[in-house]
């Protein structure tokens, strides 16, 4: 049973939405929480299960067609994950995450209604993005340059009410220009990697936003750092 010090984190849908090793995420946060003392639960729900609507932050990955749209509907039927968010739960959606977060997408030729959580829909792209991406995040949220790995045959569309995650410097994003979104405590991207591996200050604003602390301690990121500087290298030179 958890208290309220307590931070709950959940993987939605790791039977659908499990594709690029995203599970990783999950992993991260909870080591990064553990690290300065502070208590965790996770919890991996998967499509058939009641989604809970208490937990401090969700974690939503990539997948196919097929089950990103069955994730879609049973995320929409459940209503969970909505109160979740507008309750004031944090969450990072990964590539097909980060689609169904928005209006609509597309799957296997066709409109699939999303989630409408974010302010911006999903159409298909005429090339497959693939490779290393790297962009300049929105300097409101103070944090490093992203890096990560992008394979998706998507292309995003940000309305108004978002504002895009990062300024793509190397890779593809949104549609060359972008890469994800973000809004109030909602961060998407097509960034793999996972994401937090290559990106562990992205990790930190989550449990931030989670625990409402302005800082944290900080840790030893050596590694971390050196992973960070070789993509990022690596995406310039390319």
């Amino acid at each position: 049973m958890s208290t309220e010090s307590t931070l709950r984190i959940v993987w939605i849908y790791p039977d659908l939405l499990s594709t690029y090793g995203d599970r990783g995420n999950m992993l991260i946060l909870g080591r990064r929480a553990a690290q300065r003392g502070i208590p965790v639960e996770t919890y991996e729900v998967r499509s058939d299960q009641a989604m809970p609507t208490t937990a401090d932050i969700y974690l939503i990955g990539g997948g196919e067609d097929g089950p990103q749209a069955l994730a879609a509907q049973r995320l929409i039927a459940d209503g969970g994950l909505h109160r979740a968010v507008h309750q004031g739960a944090a969450v990072l959606a990964v590539c097909a995450g980060y689609q169904l977060f928005g209006r609509s997408f597309f799957a296997k030729g066709a409109q699939c209604a999303g989630l409408d959580l974010m302010d911006l829909y999903s159409d298909r792209g005429e090339t497959r993005a693939v490779g290393e991406v790297r962009g300049d995040i929105d300097p409101r949220l103070g944090l490093p340059p992203l890096t990560g790995f992008e394979n998706h045959g998507g292309r995003t569309h940000l309305g108004p009410g978002v504002a895009p995650l990062a300024r793509v410097t190397a890779g593809i994003g949104n549609d060359s220009q972008t890469e994800g979104a973000w809004h109030g405590k909602i961060l998407g991207t097509y960034a793999h990697g996972p994401a937090l591996a290559r990106n562990p200050a992205i990790a930190d604003l989550l449990l931030r936003w989670a625990i409402g602390a302005d800082s944290l301690q900080p840790l030893d990121d050596t590694w971390a750092d050196r992973l960070r500087g070789e993509r990022l290298a690596a995406a310039g030179a390319a």
